[in-house]
């Protein structure tokens, strides 16, 4: 009995790692490896050229950075246009599989530092390439297809692990999936809000435009695309029906970016979207385009034996997942409407859900006196970041406390610092977010609710409506 419950372990524990060790074809994993570093490239290269360095990393006075990361502060205005010159020449590097594994760290350390600067620069497509690097900066994708391989033939081979497609295909899919859980809400089934405000205002379009305003266009696209995302990955995975899903993820991402202002996220999607391919689909591809039979893949060695320590990297991998399908879920354990209170909104996939616009003005009283005067985020914060704080209730605390900071130095006591924070969401009439009456320098950031924050209107959004409802 003994020897029968130790074995049992071993075999489980053995048939696991030879589905996921089983080698694979590189081709795929090589094409990802490629198109992911173009688009670290790209990405750096617009921000020099646009002058969005300057913008996001030079001219602004205050930065408001993440709770934890205080520390983190940007170089100088040459060392932040040296570093994304670097970032695009290690994406570079990483296309090409040139001195892989420290191009690969380089980046990952490089972008993710980058992002960590200003809250008010988040973005969910930054944050996913910060993961995708970080797994790739433990998959061995310069063994094929690859400068390295060229240069150092014992590194070559023309397979690779089958973990390395698992991983990644796990990464795409909890995107979409979570982003496809956060649209099942009021606002976004019922109302069609936020979608009726964005395409209301897009009339103008050529040929689409007035069809734009119709009210059931909004109602059509609110649901198609909260099905798309809970469906596609399905069908991503299914060999009968991924041709068609990715032709549908292509339409999808094409008519957001052409619709909406939200940068370089449809192409890292369309892009990420090939993990789900088979292994060999870019020869699969070539030989179509050539007309020709599939060159054959390569033979696929016997699984290599069960290697040492195997149990503990397969607990770190199932820990990584368990985090990234817990993580998102963390919004609901405060409770309330996210999209106001927004706890828990960040990292969590809830892409394109909110129109949100407030104004912030802080109230500071010097305690010994009773004196109260009005200070303008526009004295810390630029145009951008402004438009972004305001509605954002943490971003505002941590701006308070700053406020204080200031006055303390200059005053010798610490101030009690209130905020006037009317904002709207999904086009209600605009209430206030936080507590009037709450002494913002008294509270501390954390992961704790925040009681100071105001509850969620009870007004339902707006609704928008086309002249041509109105025809008699």
């Amino acid at each position: 009995m003994t020897e029968r419950a130790d074995a049992a372990p071993s075999g489980r524990l053995a048939r696991l790692a030879s589905l996921l060790l089983r080698p694979e074809d590189a081709a795929a994993l090589a094409a990802f490896r490629f198109c992911f570093g173009v688009l670290g490239c790209v990405s750096a290269l617009r921000f020099l050229a646009y002058g969005w360095v300057d913008e996001f990393f030079v001219k602004p006075r205050f930065f408001l950075s993440y709770w934890g990361f205080d520390w983190l502060a940007p170089l100088s205005a040459r060392g932040m246009h040296a570093l994304f010159v670097a970032l695009a020449v290690v994406s570079a590097c990483v296309a090409v599989g040139f001195l892989y594994r420290a191009a690969i760290v380089l980046f990952l350390v490089g972008f993710t530092y980058v992002q960590l600067l200003d809250v008010t620069n988040y973005l969910n497509h930054y944050y996913l390439v910060s993961l995708l690097a970080l797994l790739l900066s433990f998959m061995p994708l310069h063994r094929a297809y690859s400068v390295d391989a060229w240069l150092f033939p014992k590194l070559r081979s023309a397979t690779l692990p089958a973990w390395c497609t698992y991983l990644l295909r796990f990464q795409v899919g909890a995107v979409y999936f979570f982003a496809g859980l956060a649209k099942v809400n009021s606002d976004w089934l019922l109302h069609a809000q936020p979608l009726n405000i964005w395409l209301s205002s897009r009339t103008y379009l050529p040929v689409v435009g007035p069809l734009l305003g119709e009210r059931w266009v909004a109602f059509a696209m609110s649901w198609a695309g909260c099905l798309f995302d809970l469906t596609v990955v399905a069908f991503l995975l299914m060999p009968r029906t991924r041709v068609a899903a990715y032709a549908v993820v292509l339409l999808f991402h094409t008519a957001t970016k052409l619709l909406f202002p939200i940068g370089m996220f449809p192409v890292i999607m369309v892009v990420a979207a090939l993990v789900f391919f088979s292994p060999s689909w870019p020869r699969n591809l070539v030989a179509f385009f050539r007309r020709r039979a599939p060159a054959p893949a390569p033979a696929l060695p016997a699984p290599a034996p069960l290697p040492r320590f195997f149990g503990a990297r397969l607990a770190l991998v199932a820990c990584y997942c368990a985090f990234h399908l817990l993580w998102p879920l963390r919004t609901h354990l405060y409770g309330g409407n996210v999209l106001w209170h927004e706890q828990g909104i960040r990292f969590s996939w809830r892409v394109m859900l909110r129109e949100k616009n407030g104004s912030v003005t802080y109230l500071v009283t010097d305690p010994r006196t009773g004196r109260t005067q009005e200070v303008p985020p526009r004295k810390f914060l630029n145009g951008r970041q402004e438009r972004d704080f305001s509605t954002q209730p943490d971003l505002i605390l941590r701006l308070a406390h700053q406020i204080a900071r200031d006055f303390e130095a200059r005053e010798g006591v610490r101030p009690i610092v209130r905020a006037h924070t009317p904002v709207s969401l999904n086009g209600r009439p605009a209430e206030l977010l936080l507590d009037p009456t709450v002494d913002l320098a008294t509270i501390s950031d954390g992961l704790a609710r925040a009681t100071w924050i105001r509850p969620v209107p009870q007004a339902p959004p707006i609704h928008l409506e086309s002249l041509a409802w109105h025809r008699p």
